[in-house]
C-alpha cells in the first residue's frame, strides 16, 4: 500500500468500539411516518439487491423491471405486517410496542445502506495511547498526510453528546433533503463516546476497501520497537518515489512520559544494510589455527 500510494477505507462494522457507526433512532414521527420510512428503506434495498442479481445474470426487460418492483413492495408490506403481529406480545412492556419494533427495524436497515468504508486518521503522530493501541505497541509505523487543496472530505469527529438519529430526518433523506442526509451521516459515522477523545480523529469517507490516495504522504514516522530491517526496507521502497517523503523515528524524553519524533538519518541506514552472512563466514577461511603447545 505505501509503494502503490494506497489507503484502505475500512468496513464500520469491523471497529473497535461497537457503538461506533451505530445509531440509534429518535421516534420523533407517528407510526404511520414510521413505516412510511422503513418501506421507502426495504422498497430500495430489495430493489437494488434484485437488480444486481438480474444485472449478474444479464436477465433484463420491462417484465424484470416490473417484478423487481412487485417484489420490493411484497417485502416491504411483509415487514410491517411481521411488526404488527409481534407488537401483540405480551412480552413487550412500557412505551409502545409497534413504535419500539419500527424504529429497531429502521435501525438495522439504515445500517445496511450504510456501506461506505472509512479511514482514520489522527491529528498527533507523539501520542503515546496510540502508539500502543494502534502502532502494534511501536513497532509499527505511522503515515503523515497533507490534505490537498483539491475538495477532499475530510471530516472531524464529535465527541460525546447523543448518537441518536431523528426519524424526522430520515424522512427527510429519503426525500432527497441534503441538509438531512448530512445530519445523519454526521449521527452515523462522525461522532464517538467522549472517552476516546484522546485519538483527536478526523475520517475520510469513501468506497470500501483499498483505493488510491487523495490525500499526500509527507512523512513515515517508525515506533520506538521498530525492527532496523523494516526502517531499511520502507526507506529502500520509497527511495524513487517522484515526492520524496520525510523519515522520523519516535524517541522518549528523558525524565517525563513524553514522546518525541527526530528525522532519520537515511544515508547511515542505506550504508548499514543489505547484510551478507558469509562474508563473515569467508573472511575466516584464511585463519588457520595452530595447536597450542604445551
Amino acid at each position: 500500500m505505501l509503494v502503490d500510494d494506497n489507503i484502505y477505507y475500512a468496513d464500520p462494522r469491523t471497529f473497535n468500539d461497537p457503538l461506533d457507526a451505530k445509531p440509534n433512532l429518535a421516534p420523533d414521527l407517528d407510526n404511520a411516518g414510521l413505516e412510511e420510512i422503513l418501506v421507502r428503506l426495504i422498497e430500495g434495498r430489495v430493489h437494488e439487491e434484485m437488480k444486481s442479481a438480474a444485472n449478474a445474470i444479464r436477465y433484463k426487460g420491462p417484465k424484470t423491471i416490473s417484478h423487481i418492483a412487485r417484489q420490493s413492495l411484497k417485502a416491504a408490506e411483509n415487514r410491517i405486517a411481521s411488526i404488527r403481529y409481534y407488537s401483540t406480545d405480551p412480552e413487550l412492556k412500557g412505551g409502545d410496542p409497534v413504535q419500539r419494533l419500527l424504529a429497531l427495524d429502521i435501525e438495522e436497515e439504515l445500517l445496511r445502506i450504510y456501506t461506505r468504508g472509512i479511514v482514520s486518521l489522527a491529528e498527533r503522530a507523539t501520542c503515546p495511547l496510540m502508539w500502543s493501541h494502534y502502532g502494534d505497541q511501536h513497532r509499527g509505523i505511522c503515515l503523515g498526510y497533507s490534505v490537498p487543496d483539491s475538495a477532499v472530505d475530510v471530516r472531524k469527529i464529535r465527541y460525546g453528546g447523543s448518537r441518536a438519529v431523528l426519524a424526522s430526518d430520515v424522512a427527510a433523506m429519503l426525500a432527497g433533503d441534503d441538509v438531512a442526509r448530512q445530519r445523519v451521516d454526521e449521527a452515523v459515522l462522525l461522532r464517538k463516546a467522549r472517552p476516546w477523545a484522546y485519538e483527536r480523529e478526523w475520517r475520510l469517507i469513501g468506497k470500501q476497501g483499498a483505493l488510491p490516495s487523495p490525500l499526500e504522504l509527507q512523512e513515515v514516522i517508525f515506533g520506538m520497537r521498530c525492527d532496523s530491517a523494516v526502517v531499511y526496507a520502507v526507506i529502500q521502497a520509497l527511495a524513487p518515489r517522484s515526492r520524496q517523503v520525510r523519515f522520523h523515528e519516535i524517541r522518549e524524553q528523558r525524565s517525563k512520559f513524553v514522546l518525541t519524533k527526530r528525522q532519520v538519518d537515511v544515508d547511515e541506514v542505506a550504508n548499514s544494510r543489505p547484510h551478507r552472512s558469509r562474508e563473515l563466514l569467508e573472511g575466516l577461511d584464511d585463519f588457520q589455527v595452530q595447536p597450542s603447545l604445551r
